[in-house]
């Protein structure tokens, strides 16, 4: 098993904790990669099983992410994967709009151009569903330490490289308290689950197309 993350911190979190993953594999030789999922220095066809929980998120190029977890996979080799659809912090999104002329939310592919990513990228079958959760809040402060505590950030084009003016920021403290019910802010999370197989190929080595029959000899 092979537990990967870009972050060196993750890395070292995850080896301390003891979930019940570990007893799964307990019989496994277990390694920590520290790499970007967009370039995985992984070979070619090397691994049976692909888990991403809410990471794929947060790739530059999601097409290219799913090309490349496609190519690290075995033939009849699975991915699985979480991710945040575009509905996600959608009050957040809502509380920013007017505030200034900056993007301070990023966007979120929808569940079904996921979908046809997944088979652009060569995968087979592929099942896409979705659900929403919605936590709720005292007041915006803990809404953003929430965020930063799973290591959300903004990364969309657009984005302001500095701190927020104060009148900006009131105007969105003024656009969020209107989104309050029952004394609590909503903050909504759209959360897209996936699955889709890795196909036999439909060339042999020298190039020759095989072609399946029902008929037996």
């Amino acid at each position: 098993m092979v537990a990967l993350d870009i972050a060196l911190g993750m890395l070292h979190a995850a080896r301390e904790q003891s979930g019940w993953w570990r007893k799964l594999f307990s019989g496994s030789k277990q390694n920590a990669l520290c790499a970007d999922i967009e370039a995985l220095p992984l070979a070619n066809h090397s691994m049976q099983l692909v888990w991403s929980n809410l990471a794929v998120q947060w790739c530059n190029d999601l097409p290219a992410t799913l090309v490349e977890l496609q190519r690290v996979l075995q033939p009849e080799g699975l991915l699985m994967f979480s991710t945040f659809g575009p509905d996600t912090l959608k009050e957040l999104r809502a509380a920013f709009h007017g505030a200034d002329n900056y993007n301070h939310v990023s966007r979120f592919a929808d569940m079904h151009d996921i979908g046809d990513m997944l088979l652009a990228a060569g995968f087979a079958e592929p099942v896409v569903d979705m659900e929403y959760i919605t936590l709720t809040y005292d007041d915006v402060k803990a809404v953003m330490q929430d965020l930063r505590s799973i290591g959300a950030h903004n990364a969309t084009a657009g984005r302001p490289q500095g701190m927020m003016g104060k009148t900006a920021w009131s105007k969105v403290l003024q656009n969020y308290e209107a989104l309050r019910r029952d004394g609590k802010l909503p903050a909504t999370f759209e959360i897209i689950y996936g699955h889709a197989w890795k196909p036999q190929p439909k060339n042999i080595a020298d190039g020759r197309a095989i072609i399946k029959t029902p008929f037996k000899l």
